[in-house]
């Protein structure tokens, strides 16, 4: 039963992105073009600083799947191209493998093709310690993911119905566990509320996970009966909404997944105070699609047009992508008012005609 319920996951969520529209709410995101802003290519670094580690690049492989025959060569192809791209990867929910041990290569594919890659652990919020370290030792991951789904979990005809447990477990397995603690959503959000108290909490790194990729509401809808649920597809904050929100909450890392469709939204997820973004709709509906070659060039082909956006707008780093300006409009434009954050200011922050004074260019006649 949990095997299919992991093959009808994936079979919704490819179906889905390919009857999306492609808009969200990071077209409501946009950045100032100051056209002598620009450096040189070989000038600029895509590496960044994230859960303690340094990783190569500000791009992930978000959690996805796992405990099926199929899933598990999903995942198979997935470590392939993580490996071969030098980004690190998460593996999916391993709550099939908490049930029926003998899916573990099911997951476990994910370290035996990518022995040297940075891998997470994904489990839920009311997983025990033991399980907790069995999926860690599992993986020998270099840091665990909790996700929170509540909202999946009620429109789910099989899903949990009791959440009152999650805080205090979270904070029992982050204080007990030898990796950093990543907590994600799966596509509702997190608000500064809710990230405030997990940094509290000891977490190292929040992945927002906003509303704009995968719907998993309308996954699990379309899997009742009467798929009587509807009313709620559209619940929560997108990925944009919650960085935003989050921005300036120091103590813990900020991740953006939910609704990256291109280089471009990386660069404006980093612009908006991300640490780093996981994709995983994009790279899923490449790999059933194609396979695993088009994946590895799809993410090379990302990285090099990153690279050169930052060109472009002078940052060298994704981080200095926070120093840019941005315009903020829309549906955007209406949460910040509504929450109190002032989205003119970053329109007017950046550097750039300070700093070209003292690059020391020579010029040649």
């Amino acid at each position: 039963m949990i095997a299919d319920r992991k093959d009808d996951h994936v079979r919704h969520a490819v179906s889905q992105r390919r009857a999306d529209t492609g808009a969200n709410d990071f077209d409501c995101v946009t950045f100032v073009h100051h056209a002598l802003a620009g450096i040189d290519s070989d000038d600029v670094s895509l590496a960044v600083d994230v859960a303690g580690k340094r990783w190569d690049t500000p791009l992930y492989v978000n959690a996805m799947t796992g405990g099926s025959a199929g899933t598990g060569e999903i995942n198979r192809k997935l470590a392939i191209a993580a490996r071969e791209t030098g980004i690190p990867i998460a593996t999916g929910s391993m709550s099939a493998y908490f049930r029926d041990p003998g899916v573990a290569d099911t997951y476990r594919v994910l370290r035996q093709e990518n022995p040297h890659g940075f891998v997470m652990a994904n489990v839920n919020a009311t997983a025990s310690l033991d399980q907790v370290r069995r999926a860690i030792d599992l993986l020998e991951a270099d840091a665990l993911q909790i996700h929170l789904n509540a909202v999946q979990e009620v429109v789910m005809p099989e899903g949990d119905r009791s959440f009152g447990s999650w805080p205090r477990q979270i904070e029992h397995i982050t204080a007990n566990v030898g990796v950093p603690v990543i907590v994600k959503e799966v596509g509702f959000g997190l608000s500064r509320q809710t990230v405030t108290w997990l940094r509290d909490a000891g977490v190292t790194v929040a992945d927002v996970g906003g509303r704009g990729g995968t719907n998993f509401a309308r996954i699990e809808n379309e899997r009742r009966p009467a798929a009587d649920f509807a009313f709620i597809e559209s619940w929560g904050q997108s990925t944009p909404h919650c960085l935003l929100d989050c921005a300036g909450i120091d103590g813990i890392d900020i991740a953006a997944s939910g609704g990256i469709r291109s280089p471009l939204d990386i660069a404006r997820a980093l612009a908006l105070g991300a640490d780093a973004t996981g994709v995983a709709g994009a790279f899923l509906d490449t790999i059933v699609r194609q396979d695993t070659d088009a994946l590895i060039a799809q993410i090379r082909t990302w990285l090099d047009q990153l690279r050169q956006i930052l060109t472009v707008l002078g940052a060298r780093t994704p981080a200095e992508l926070a120093g840019c300006d941005l315009l903020i409009t829309g549906d955007v434009a209406t949460f910040c008012a509504l929450r109190g954050i002032d989205v003119a200011a970053l329109a007017h922050r950046s550097p750039w005609w300070r700093e070209s004074k003292d690059r020391g260019e020579v010029i040649h006649e």
